[in-house]
């Protein structure tokens, strides 16, 4: 008597949990697509550089239905538009239909490109959790010729926390002169609390010196400082993945749950500007990330 000889059960285990760890990846990569941590471009570059990872196995259905505002109607008429299949998977496009999606891509959502020349003047941003505050803190133990920006608050100092070395500490009434007389760079509220400003004295300075210097600031603050110095580099802090983004934010235990979904919620916002600035670095590694961004600059602290 014959038969089909089934896997041992050790094997057919292995491939269940293999299977299930690339629906993971396929499912978190979407996610990264879908709050703009990845571009489609560079999803569509690994996939054709790696056909089995989980960028080349995602169906092209998967893949454009993750985009910012296509449903599938609108993926079915992409998909007779640039004459791809249904089935087919990214790494298994044929050069014509690579091309004729790259083309798609570029004139649908273009990828940004950085502004020609560079400047002393470092601006940091990026979503929340992303590190920012982490990555700074790197560059100024590390990276000394780099001056780091210290900002106004009028919220009390925490314990632990020095007048002008972590922040100047002042009163709203100050605050309001502050602004009156044209000394902020750029100032905001921050999470409907306290008020956070730069000084423009000390920035200034420090550029006269001939040292660059780098600002850690939210988004508003990044536009508020490309409208008074138009000059200034303007550098956008990615996270690895959406996936490690929200498990930061939730590690660091500070927020409760909907304070957590209100961040959230602001960092895909604040993905979604990204355009605005000129470089982009990934935080995946701390020493890294800070090391690209000193790099950006203009001036002797590369």
């Amino acid at each position: 008597m014959t038969g089909t000889r089934r896997p041992p059960e050790v094997d057919r285990v292995a491939a269940s949990r293999k299977a299930v760890a690339a629906r993971r990846a396929r499912a978190s990569l979407k996610r990264d697509i879908a709050t703009r941590v990845l571009t489609p471009q560079e999803v569509l570059r690994r996939a054709v550089a790696d056909p089995a990872s989980p960028a080349g196995t995602l169906r092209v259905t998967e893949f454009l239905t993750a985009l910012p505002a296509i449903g599938e109607g609108k993926r079915d008429r992409i998909l007779a538009e640039l004459k791809i299949a249904p089935v087919k998977r990214l790494g298994g496009l044929g050069p014509r239909q690579r091309g004729a999606l790259a083309a798609w891509l570029d004139r649908r959502m273009p990828e940004p490109r950085p502004r020609p020349g560079r400047s002393r003047l470092l601006v940091l941003a990026g979503p929340t959790a992303v590190g920012k505050g982490t990555v700074s803190t790197y560059i100024r133990d590390h990276y000394p010729q780099v001056a780091l920006s210290v900002s106004a608050t009028t919220r009390k100092p925490r314990p632990g926390e020095v007048h002008g070395e972590h922040y100047f500490f002042v009163d709203d009434a100050e605050f309001d002169r502050m602004i009156a007389a044209g000394e902020l760079l750029e100032y905001a509220t921050v999470h409907n609390a306290y008020r956070y400003g730069t000084p423009r004295g000390p920035v200034q300075e420090a550029l006269e010196a001939g040292r660059t210097v780098l600002l850690e600031i939210d988004l508003q603050g990044a536009r508020q400082v490309r409208a008074a110095e138009p000059s200034a580099t303007l550098v956008f802090l990615l996270p690895p993945s959406w996936d490690e983004l929200v498990h930061r934010l939730v590690g660091r235990g500070t927020e409760d749950e909907e304070e957590r979904a209100r961040r959230l919620r602001t960092a895909r916002v604040e993905l979604a500007a990204q355009n605005e600035f000129d470089f982009f670095v990934v935080n995946d590694d701390v020493a890294e990330a800070a090391r690209q961004v000193v790099e950006l600059s203009d001036g002797p602290g590369r």
